[in-house]
């Protein structure tokens, strides 16, 4: 079974969330040295703590960055050196339409354009970033979402013809509804719509993290997969 031995891993996002749980399942895959990254020094500082509680073989570094500052993810890329894969999972919690406009593209969108073209990647490594259902199943209300997610998706397709000459693979997941701590950030119209979303999936149930996080794994194992979006949804739409 493939592993990540003697690899180094980046998790922009890392602090929480689907990122903490792609740090943890990539030390569990026996990573070297998992870096995680995120804007907020405390909650770095806590969540290095939390991945090293569970004593496992591999480095794990902390740092921090703004990924809406384009000079400061060129100088981090700079500063962190080469690495083998980075999975892009940073994400605002929109409180308005305008916000949720400023947080894909910014964020979601221009973040992981900017890294994935300063990092430093070594040949057979990858870029994974993080998009969303809301181009397949959008809400009413929500266009800005659906366009954010297409957009990434066309990103995806975009670097990884432009990252396969340095034999670096680019992919995307589209998770559905995570239960994480971010929901407790919601604004109210967000959580009811996220009720009414259960209904709408074969599964259930929302993901955890962890399962979420499998799925960046296996992209980051697999070494003939580039420029594709795996959804990782609970089947949302076909209900």
């Amino acid at each position: 079974m493939a592993t990540l031995q003697n690899k180094t891993v980046l998790v922009v996002g890392g602090s929480s969330g689907i990122g903490f749980g792609v740090a943890l399942a990539a030390l569990q895959s026996l990573a070297s040295t998992v870096i995680i990254a995120s804007s907020n020094a405390e909650r770095v500082a806590g969540a290095v703590a939390r991945l090293q509680a569970h004593k496992l073989p591999g480095e794990v570094r902390g740092e921090v960055v703004d990924a809406k500052d384009a000079a400061a993810l060129k100088a981090f890329a700079a500063h962190v050196g080469a690495v083998d894969h980075i999975a892009w999972t940073s994400g605002d919690v929109p409180s308005s339409p305008e916000q949720a406009m400023a947080g894909l593209f910014t964020v979601r969108f221009w973040g992981p354009m900017i890294l994935a073209q300063s990092a430093t990647i070594n040949a057979g490594g990858s870029f994974t970033l993080t998009g969303g259902p809301a181009d397949i199943q959008p809400y009413q209300g929500l266009a800005i979402n659906a366009g954010g997610c297409a957009a990434i998706e066309g990103l995806t397709k975009g670097l990884a013809v432009d990252l396969a000459p340095k034999g670096v693979r680019v992919n995307s997941i589209s998770p559905g509804g995570i239960h994480t701590e971010i929901w407790e950030k919601f604004p109210p119209q967000f959580a009811e719509l996220l009720q009414q979303g259960k209904e709408k999936l074969l599964i259930k149930r929302y993901a955890e993290p962890n399962e979420v996080a499998e799925a960046y794994i296996f992209l980051m194992k697999c070494g003939y997969i580039t420029g594709q979006r795996i959804n990782v949804d609970g089947g949302i739409g076909l209900a």
